[in-house]
């Protein structure tokens, strides 16, 4: 299995989550079906198959988590010595060249990504074609629309 990309933010927030499945989910619905089967008859008990149907969840959900967790590699951000370099974990400020337009994004793993937040898939166009580059290059983006250029007007690692 090849290793993860995730940022030290994203590894924490992975970890709160899988603490939060087997300390409070996982005790919830074993109590439920415990509920659910005291009630009689399982055969045309609703609560029970749902009951059921939200452990399975949990439980795949506490091993997908686990096995991400088992092959990330956490990459602390601020401890990047890039050269100015656009690499995963960076912040890059950048002014698309039509509009003028600024946005800023920070390039992180698949589980982290939120555009509402400026956190963007590693494995996204955009990400893509700005790795690798530095301040004042220009990307180019194949967006739905056309061809999209960006100046990269900042890199930051925090």
């Amino acid at each position: 299995m090849s290793t993860i990309p995730i940022t030290k933010r994203g590894a924490e927030k992975l970890k709160q989550e899988l603490h939060r499945l087997k300390t409070v989910d996982r005790p919830w619905v074993i109590n439920a079906i415990a509920e659910a089967r005291a009630q009689g008859d399982l055969s045309e008990n609703a609560e029970y198959e749902a009951a059921k149907d939200r452990q399975g969840f949990i439980e795949g959900r506490i091993a997908e988590v686990e096995s991400k967790l088992s092959a990330s590699q956490v990459i602390d951000p601020s401890s990047l010595d890039a050269g100015g370099r656009v690499v995963f974990g960076a912040t890059v400020e950048l002014e698309d060249e039509d509009s003028g337009a600024q946005v800023t994004y920070q390039i992180v793993g698949e589980d982290e990504a939120d555009l509402k937040l400026g956190l963007i898939n590693i494995g996204s166009p955009i990400a893509r074609a700005l790795i690798g580059k530095e301040e004042g290059d220009v990307a180019e983006v194949q967006a739905p629309g056309g061809t999209r250029r960006y100046e990269i007007v900042a890199v930051r690692y925090e």
